[in-house]
């Protein structure tokens, strides 16, 4: 069986992200998938320095990597949050018990005015339609969540199976073309599948985007368990957005 990543004490897992060019890889990518290319601009670095650190955070498990189903020359990395989150965990409660303890549900916050977020896919047939139905049950009323697709199809059914078995129902949703949300202003746009990225408009306000690297599972071989994974990793990453959504804006100038 294949071994898993390797244990990280405290003080080793703290040692590895101190270093100031992989926790701002961290930090990018804890936002949205990249390339290395992408990454070695965002830090202003050279690629081959980029894809070392990439290795330690690959290495140590806090980052993993897929082929782009756009174009299998590139490659997207993205961080592991249950990995990098049980670290976290550990390390404050290393250093004192009471800091073991959860605090308050960030889905639960809100602050102002809604956030609305816009989920894309190329056929808004699975991916996004789950994406937007987590976010809606988990956020709302502080997030009003949208999706489409670039090419619109029928709703798979299996991603309807998949969602009434986490107690959604998506039998009376319809897919929709991504021109329908056009004059729309959104809080953030996110893509979860590599084709509908490269093709993606500019939406009124030119609100933040992000990407989420998501294989299609209508096209893996393994059926009904492809939609389970993907459910399972969209509503981990819908989890990092709620907190990301409603978390209240540090004032310019404060120390968080």
């Amino acid at each position: 069986m294949p071994s898993g990543p390797p244990a990280l004490p405290p003080l080793e897992f703290l040692q590895l992200v101190a270093d100031a060019q992989r926790w701002q890889l961290l930090t990018e990518l804890s936002r949205s998938d990249l390339r290395v290319g992408e990454l070695a601009e965002r830090l202003g670095k050279a690629n081959n320095l980029v894809s070392y650190h990439l290795g330690e955070l690959r290495t140590a498990g806090l980052v993993t990597s897929r082929r782009s189903s756009a174009d299998g020359r590139d490659t997207y990395y993205r961080i592991d949050p249950a990995r990098c989150g049980a670290l976290f965990h550990a390390a404050a409660a290393a250093l004192h018990p009471a800091l073991a303890h959860p605090t308050e549900e960030p889905a639960r916050r809100s602050h102002g005015r809604k956030a609305r977020v816009l989920f894309l896919c190329t056929g808004n047939s699975s991916r996004s339609q789950m994406a937007e139905a987590l976010l809606q049950r988990r956020a709302a009323p502080a997030v009003v969540a949208r999706s489409a697709g670039s090419a619109p199809k029928p709703l798979h059914p299996d991603a309807v199976r998949v969602m009434a078995e986490r107690g959604i129902d998506l039998s009376g949703r319809r897919s929709k073309h991504l021109t329908r949300f056009a004059r729309t202003h959104f809080d953030r746009v996110i893509t979860l599948c590599d084709k509908v990225r490269e093709v993606c408009p500019e939406f009124p306000g030119a609100p933040p985007t992000a990407h989420w690297s998501m294989p299609d599972p209508s096209a893996e071989p393994d059926g009904y368990a492809a939609f389970e994974r993907a459910a399972d990793e969209i509503d981990t990453r819908v989890g990092l957005l709620v907190a990301q959504l409603t978390e209240p804006p540090v004032p310019e100038g404060s120390t968080p």
